[in-house]
């Protein structure tokens, strides 16, 4: 098992992630271009995670921890579109943007404890 497994906030954007991925695979009618932002910044979100978790310095952990943070800001904005645009159903946006909040102050969180 990789460390960053062990980390609630790795669970919690992991799952995000694979309800926005779902989302994604369904929505024919969104444009490209959106559907691949979206899909990027929640991955983002996830990966930066896991490659801040095998870094050696807290410098180099934060950095990462930093750039997944930004990736929650970005995933966040878009799901706000969408849902302005009601792009998504009730059933689809319930607990997404609540989730992102969730990870982004418990990024800060631990970016915090790194200084």
């Amino acid at each position: 098992m990789f460390p960053y497994e062990n980390l609630e906030v790795y669970k919690k954007a992991f799952e995000l992630n694979r309800r926005i991925y779902r989302i994604i695979k369904e929505k024919n009618n969104l444009p490209s271009y959106l559907k691949s932002q979206l899909g990027r910044a929640c991955l983002s979100v996830v990966l930066n995670i896991a490659k801040g978790s095998g870094k050696y310095t807290d410098r180099d952990r934060k950095n990462f921890l930093a750039i997944a943070r930004g990736s929650t800001f970005e995933s966040a904005s878009i799901l706000q579109f969408l849902i302005a645009e009601k792009e998504l159903s009730e059933n689809e946006q319930m607990g997404l943007i609540s989730g992102f909040d969730e990870v982004s102050r418990m990024l800060f969180k631990m970016i915090k404890n790194l200084q």
